[in-house]
Order: structure tokens, then C-alpha cells, then sequence
């Protein structure tokens, strides 16, 4: 792996141009260290424990993936055997490896997100037209990873029997926050945020050398000494520089206006590097002098950012931190079960904030979270004591609210009202509100969450479950024994901040509440919901917990030709599964119509601007003996729920008809057939051909060891068989998610890629079957394999004639295939309940994007 080729492309996440300033301009910032070395002396210091390191597992996928080939849809089996080695070398010098993994994208970081994936649009369309020029494999310079990397790579280390994570908010802030309260020996990533982060060491994934475990530790306090500032100041340059929710044009004329006034320009560094320097000056010369007399929406135009900028300020600030630069008054409190916590943290003080009582915690708090900060807000109250809990208090207010309370409290509420409410309404609602509270109780614990919503005409049902008694604990992660602060939320600190501020008026720009939409959850039973957010946190399933959640999800490139027009995207492939899935997991959150909520998906395919995500509406299935709920499917341990798991998930993919086929099928090739019998049924332009190669790579993989799958070299590379092979793969990610909302009635190891398949076995077995080899070739010669190979072949071309899907030769197609997605002949589609006539003759490609809602499957082959 070129390691300058990942530093270029890391270096755009974090702190605009400090990644180059870092290498260029402040060498002396990188120091060269060895893991080995700082282990013992870690065991030396700290007898007894454990030398950890939290791994920022996104920022590390480009150096873990070191196969040669990428292009052909992943080389699987060579990645699962790299990442063992990664692990197995420092489980051999005693260090513990902890992995996050992002498991949602923040509102306020959304326009990043889609900007960097139009990028990658650019890029892959580079690398199709490389392809057809050369028809072979782009240099190292166009690397791109393999489509469904970061979602595998979770199972692949779960498998190994490594603590894996996912995410609740942006993953950094969670790797951060783990590394500073676990006394974690550092952080490995490639993010130049955990240079501004005030938490432990930074290490670089891109200069490790696995071999020697020699690696460069950035060093944030001599940063600072080069820069001349404090550690509390590099949120604000960091802000001041752009960072992924600080756009970097909004002080470009600032920056500007330092670098004109700035007297020590050094000639021989960058003028990027020449900027980071003046603004650095700027803050100890100029902002320093006023800090604690002026805000700084004084010092800095801010305008009409402020907000956003206090926004960006507080997602650096741990739990137990707080900065210089935030205007702050005498902190209030926070009356949680008879102890007073500080809401307004001070990084100076000592004193232990009340956590987790149970040494063991293995339950969760349902929270409330804001669609925009996708962070949690957590409220504890003491369900036995009448004791009165302000969760947030105003020195001056002028309307007392009434709460609801549970049937088994007798506690009240109080929450800081609006000081100038516009109407009276029977539920406390915050400023410019015009949204129900919710209130939700923990059914295991008896607490209440509460949640209030800015800017929202929605009403929320209050959900209630007056069966259970037992007190819960709080905790980020139900896996990790760890004691955790309440406030974990930067923003709810920082609202909670200015509703015990009484000097803070509403239109002070660090008072970020009313900026922030609380999220009203898509599921309302708490118990599902929780079990949802279980199996997320502890990277057991794929996109249920966010469906469930904030009803958002999102899917990043794919190795798609957007000038082929006969292979639709996977986008538009695999949406029907997910509106099956939709209308499993919405199921309790129809309105009077009997229609659920749409989905938002921002799914990036050609053509999609991802200026607005698609509204999809979920799609009813038909289940044999009718849809179970999700409480039998997840909690239900009888032996013939396990019947009615399977039924849910083929008639997610709408093959119901061929359970008993597919039942007769061995492990691993079940899942492998019951995804083939979905594609071919979906997609007209696929052939006898692709068949063949499919189920011949999956055979021949079983007796391949990793060595023999190094030295395979294809003839050439085909631009077709690259995105069939992406295609596939995008497939098994989709298998994934049904398999997670269905209560896992297959063991994910079946559709596991190192099991089933292999990037360049496939494109090999592609280009012998294209030009007409006999299936004994294919097979290489192995005559058990040729037995299989029929059965599978006759499961699925068994199950597609019971949809009318004939699979022909490519010599057999008429004229009639245009490149269009879908039978010309034909004038039906399927919907999730039988045939409905449709409009024939529409190119898949003109289902445009955009915010249209999709109530059906449209997609379906016409």
C-alpha cells in the first residue's frame, strides 16, 4: 500500500490543511514511536490494566486493505487473512484493540458527506474510462475500496474476537471520548480532528509499519508550542481553519485578512501553511487579550453562523470538558436520583461525576435523538422518590409547565420554558415549539426519557409500559463496562448550559437549543427499540437501528458505468428488499390510512444529484401464516419461530414460492442462491452466462487456499464483469440488513464474501464462461463440483420460471435487448401482492432522483 497515496486522500477529513501543515511546516510535531515500548511502560505505570488502543476503524480501511486487485468487487479472503495478522501482532505484545465504526452520518456534516461522494462519482467514472481504454486494473494512484468494505470489515474482526462498536453520533467523538475516560494507551486513525481533540496520544494508521510496530505519534501540545497557543484554543482555530461541519469558505476573507497582517510570513512555507500560522497569531495576539471580557461573536464575523460556528466549537469538548471561548456563567445542576451533577463541566475539577451504579451494565436507556446532531439526550429520574428533578432551570421564569409522569412515579418535571410562549398548549413544549413532549419510560426501568421538539408540528405519543419496575443504568455502549457521564452530549450540555444561564437570552448565539431538532423516533415500543440499539452499538446487524430510529439511511459508492445502460444500479436492484424491510420495521408506526412514514435514503447512483434524499414508502409483503411482529421475530425462542424467520425473510425478497427449493439447498449456497434467483428475476439483461460464473467462482472458492487466490491473474478486466461483480457484493450487504431485521434466521457467516466470494475468481470464471468454455472448465475439471453445480443451477432457474423468468444464452437474446432494464415483451411488474400493469418501455436510468416519494416497486423488470 502507498502510504503517501492514503495520507493524500485522509487528509481531507478533519481540520482543513492541517494535515499538510503537520508534514510540511512542523515536522518536529511527528514523533516516531513503538508500540511495543509504549505497552510496557503503559503496564510499568499502570499495573493491572490493560494497554488499549481505540481504533478509528473508517479511517484505517485503505491500510488494512492491501490486496493488489480492488477492481474486480474485493478480494476477500486475502482481506480477512490481512486483518487477522493485523490483529494477531498486537495480541502478541499485550495490547488490546478496540474498534469504532461510524454508524450514522450527522446532519451537520451531511453536505460534506455528499460532496466527497460526487468525488467519488468523478473517480469512478475516471477508472470505467480507464478500463475500456486498457481493459486492465487502474494504477494505485485510482484505488478505490471495494463496495461493502466498512460493513464487512465489522463482521470480520467480530469474528476474530475483537470488541467491535458502531457508533450512536460521529465516530470520532466517540473514539475520543473512550480513549480519554478508559486511560487508553492512544488513539490509531488518520483524522486530523484528534490533533484538537483533548484526549490521549494520536497515532498514524498510514505510517504504521505492522512488522516492527513502529508508527508516528502527533503531538497536540507541541503543536500548540509551534502555534503558540493553549490545547483549550484548538477547537477555535480548528473552526476558524473549516473543518467537516465548518464549511471552509466561511472565513476565507478572515483567514485572508490575518495572513495581510501577519509579520512573520515565512518565504519558504505554503501559503496554507502561512495561514494557519497568521490565524494561530491572531488568537494569542488579539483574541486572547479579550477572552472572558468579549464573546466572540464580538471578535469574529460570525454573522449569521453563529450558531453553526458554536455548533463546531462544542463537538470538540469531551464529557468533563468545557471551553475558555464559550461565554459561561455559574453552572447549574442536575438532581439525578438524590445527587447533584454539574452540567456545565469543568476540566479542572476532580470531582467524580455520578455514573453507572451497576458494575455490569447490559441495558440501555431509550434516548431521544436529534436528527440533525444524531446525539443522544439522556434524562435520569428516580422513579420511586417524589422528589422534583429540574432538568433545566431559569432563573426568571415566566410559565410554569406541567409534565406527564409515568403511572408508577410521582416525580414532576419541570423544563425551562419558553420566556414569551405564543399559546398554551396542555404539553410543555420548548422555544418556537409547536411539537408535543414525549415521554417515553424505559420498560425495563420504570425512567423516563424526556424529549422535547423545536420546529415541529408532529405530535408524539407518549409511550408507556407499566409491566416492569427495574432501575437501568446509563451507558454509551451496552458491551463496555464503563462508567460514563450523564451529559455525553455536547449539545445537550451546552443547551442545559444556557437554560441555567439566566443571563443567556434566546438569541445569544451560544444558545444552539433552538438550532437543534429533537428527533421523534420512527418506533415507539421502547423495548424494540432498545434491542435495535443493542444489536447497532455492538455491530450485530446494518442499517435496522438507523430505519427504526431517525427513518434515514445511507449508502456510498458503487463500481457502477454510468454509460452502461443495460445493468441498473444496485440502488434501484435491491430498494424493493428495503421497502419489505421498511414496512417489517415500521410496522407499529401506521397512521389512520394504514401507511407508514417514507423512508429517506440517501443512496448515491449516477445521475443523483443528492441534493434532496429519496422519499421511499415501505411496500407490504406477504407472508405465509401472515407477518409476524418484530417482538416474536427478535424475542420469541420457540424452535418454530425460527420457521416464520425464514418465511419473513424470502418474502423480503419476494420469494415466498421457493422456500422449499431453497431449504434443500447446503450451507453456504442457500443465501448465495436465494440473492441469484432475486437478481436474475429483477434484471432481464442478465444471462445464462453470468450464471455460470457466479455459481462456478462460489464453487471453486471452497477448496482455493489464500495463496492460490494471490497468484490468480485474469486475461484482462471487463468493465461489465466489474460492476456484476460490485453488484454482488452490494447484494450480501443487502442480505445482511433482512437477516438483521428478521430476527437472524441464517448464520451471517453464509453471506460472509471471504466465503462465497472472490473479486478475481469471479472475473476469471466471468471471461471463460463469455467466451463459451464448457462447464467442466469452469469447475476446473473437478467432478464433484459439477454435481452441485447443476443442483444450484436448477434451484434458481427453477425459482425464476415461477416468475416467468426465463435465463437464456446471450446467444439466445433477440433484438428485443436494448440495454434497458427489464423485457420489452412484457408489460407487468410485481408489486409486494402480485401483478399490476405498468408503463413499459421507461429506461431505468430516467427514475430520477430528488425527493419524490416511492409508494411502490417501480423498479421492477416491466
Amino acid at each position: 500500500m502507498d502510504r503517501q497515496m492514503i495520507l493524500s486522500r485522509s487528509s481531507v477529513m478533519g481540520v482543513r490543511g492541517l494535515q499538510g501543515f503537520v508534514g510540511s511546516t512542523c515536522p518536529h510535531i511527528c514523533t516516531v514511536v513503538n508500540f511495543k515500548e509504549l505497552a510496557e511502560h503503559h503496564r510499568s505505570k499502570y499495573p493491572g490494566c490493560t494497554p488499549t488502543i481505540v481504533v478509528d476503524a473508517m479511517c484505517c480501511l485503505r491500510y488494512w486493505y492491501t490486496p493488489q486487485s480492488w477492481i474486480c468487487g474485493g478480494q476477500w479472503r486475502e482481506y480477512f487473512s490481512a486483518l487477522r495478522d493485523f490483529v494477531k501482532t498486537f495480541t502478541a505484545v499485550g495490547i488490546k484493540l478496540i474498534f469504532f465504526f461510524d454508524g450514522m452520518v450527522e446532519q451537520d456534516k451531511r453536505d460534506e458527506w455528499v460532496k466527497r461522494r460526487l468525488k467519488n462519482n468523478r473517480e469512478i467514472s475516471r477508472i470505467f474510462h480507464y478500463i475500456k481504454s486498457h481493459k486492465e486494473q487502474p494504477g494505485r494512484n485510482m484505488f478505490f475500496i471495494p463496495s461493502g468494505l466498512a460493513v464487512f470489515t465489522r463482521f470480520a474482526l467480530k469474528t476474530l474476537g475483537q470488541e467491535t462498536l458502531c457508533s450512536l453520533q460521529e465516530a470520532d467523538y466517540e473514539v475520543a471520548s473512550y480513549g480519554l475516560q478508559h486511560n487508553c494507551l492512544g488513539i490509531l486513525g488518520e483524522d486530523t480532528d484528534y490533533l484538537i481533540y483533548d484526549t490521549c496520544p494520536y497515532f498514524s494508521i498510514s505510517e504504521l509499519c505492522l512488522e516492527s510496530l513502529d508508527t508516528v505519534m502527533l503531538c497536540r501540545e507541541k503543536l500548540c508550542e509551534s502555534l503558540g497557543l493553549r490545547v483549550a484554543d484548538l477547537p477555535l482555530l480548528a473552526c476558524l481553519l473549516g473543518n467537516d461541519i465548518i464549511p471552509e469558505g466561511m472565513f476565507e476573507s478572515f483567514r485572508y485578512k490575518c495572513l495581510s497582517s501577519y509579520t512573520s510570513v515565512k518565504e519558504n512555507f505554503d501559503k496554507k501553511g502561512n495561514i494557519i500560522l497568521a490565524v494561530s497569531d491572531h488568537i494569542s495576539k488579539v483574541l486572547h487579550l479579550y477572552q472572558g471580557e468579549k464573546k466572540l461573536e464580538e471578535l469574529l464575523p460570525l454573522g449569521p453562523n453563529k450558531a453553526l460556528f458554536y455548533k463546531g466549537m462544542a463537538s470538540y469538548l469531551l464529557p468533563g470538558q468545557k471551553s475558555p471561548w464559550v461565554f459561561q456563567k455559574p453552572k447549574g445542576v442536575l438532581t439525578l436520583d438524590k445527587q447533584v451533577i454539574s452540567m456545565s463541566s469543568d476540566p479542572e475539577s476532580r470531582e467524580e461525576v455520578p455514573m453507572c451504579s451497576d458494575p455490569e451494565p447490559r441495558q440501555e436507556v431509550p434516548m431521544c435523538t436529534g436528527p440533525e446532531s444524531r446525539q443522544e439526550v439522556p434524562m435520569c429520574s428516580d422513579p420511586e422518590s417524589r422528589q422534583e428533578v429540574p432538568m433545566c432551570i431559569d432563573s426568571e421564569p415566566r410559565q410554569e409547565v406541567p409534565m406527564c409522569t409515568g403511572p408508577q412515579s410521582r416525580q414532576e418535571v419541570p423544563m425551562c420554558s419558553d420566556p414569551e410562549p405564543r399559546q398554551e398548549v396542555p404539553t410543555c413544549t420548548g422555544p418556537q415549539s409547536r411539537q408535543e413532549v414525549l415521554i417515553w419510560t424505559d420498560p425495563e426501568s420504570r425512567q423516563e426519557i424526556l424529549c422535547t421538539g423545536h420546529e415541529s408540528k408532529q405530535e408524539v405519543p407518549i409511550c408507556t409500559d407499566p409491566i416492569s419496575k427495574q432501575e437501568d443504568s446509563m451507558c454509551t455502549h451496552p458491551g463496555i463496562n464503563q462508567k460514563l457521564p450523564v451529559a455525553t452530549d455536547f449539545e445537550f450540555k451546552l443547551e442545559a448550559l444556557m437554560c441555567t444561564n439566566p443571563e443567556i437570552k434566546q438569541e445569544d448565539p451560544t444558545n444552539v437549543g433552538p438550532e437543534i431538532k429533537q428527533q421523534v423516533t420512527m418506533v415507539s415500543d421502547t423495548e424494540i427499540l432498545k434491542i435495535a440499539r443493542t444489536h447497532h452499538v455492538q455491530a450485530e446487524s446494518y442499517l435496522v437501528y438507523n430505519i427504526m430510529s431517525s427513518g434515514e439511511i445511507e449508502c456510498s459508492n458503487t463500481l457502477e458505468d454510468e454509460l452502461d445502460q443495460a445493468l441498473p444500479s444496485q440502488a434501484f436492484i435491491y430498494r424493493p428488499i428495503r421497502q419489505r424491510v421498511y414496512s417489517l420495521l415500521l410496522e407499529d408506526c401506521q397512521d389512520v390510512a394504514s401507511t407508514c412514514p417514507a423512508v429517506k435514503e440517501w443512496f448515491v447512483y449516477p445521475g443523483n444529484p443528492l441534493r434532496h434524499p429519496d422519499l421511499v414508502r415501505p411496500l407490504q409483503m406477504t407472508v405465509p401464516g401472515g407477518t409476524p411482529s418484530l417482538k416474536i421475530l427478535w424475542l420469541n425462542q420457540e424452535p418454530e419461530i425460527q420457521i416464520r424467520r425464514l418465511d419473513t425473510l424470502l418474502a423480503c425478497f419476494n420469494l415466498s414460492s421457493s422456500r422449499e427449493e431453497l431449504q434443500a439447498v447446503e450451507s453456504p449456497f442457500q443465501a448465495l442462491c436465494c440473492l441469484l434467483i432475486y437478481l436474475f428475476v429483477q434484471v432481464d439483461t442478465l444471462c445464462l452466462e453470468d450464471l455460470h460464473a457466479f455459481i462456478a467462482q462460489a464453487l471453486c472458492l471452497q477448496g482455493k487456499s489464500t495463496s492460490q487466490l494471490v497468484n490468480l491473474q485474469p486475461d484482462y478486466i471487463n468493465p461489465r464483469a466489474v460492476q456484476l461483480g460490485s453488484l454482488l457484493v452490494r447484494g450480501l450487504t443487502t442480505l445482511v440488513l433482512v437477516n438483521s431485521a428478521c430476527g437472524f434466521p441464517w448464520k451471517m457467516s453464509d453471506f460472509m464474501p471471504w466465503n462465497i466470494f472472490d473479486g478475481k475468481l469471479f472475473h476469471q470464471k466471468y471471461l471463460q464462461s463469455e467466451k463459451g468454455y464448457a462447464v467442466e472448465v469452469l469447475l476446473e475439471q473437478n467432478r464433484s463440483r459439477l454435481t452441485k453445480f447443476h443442483n444450484l443451477k436448477a434451484v434458481v432457474c427453477k425459482a425464476c420460471m415461477k416468475e416467468n423468468r426465463r435465463i437464456t444464452g446471450r446467444a439466445h437474446w433477440g433484438s428485443h435487448h436494448t440495454g434497458r432494464w427489464g423485457r420489452q415483451g412484457s408489460s407487468y411488474h410485481r408489486t409486494g401482492s402480485g401483478y399490476s400493469r405498468s408503463s413499459q418501455g421507461q429506461p431505468w436510468r430516467d427514475q430520477g432522483p430528488g425527493s419524490r416519494q416511492y409508494e411502490h416497486d417501480q423498479w421492477r423488470r416491466y
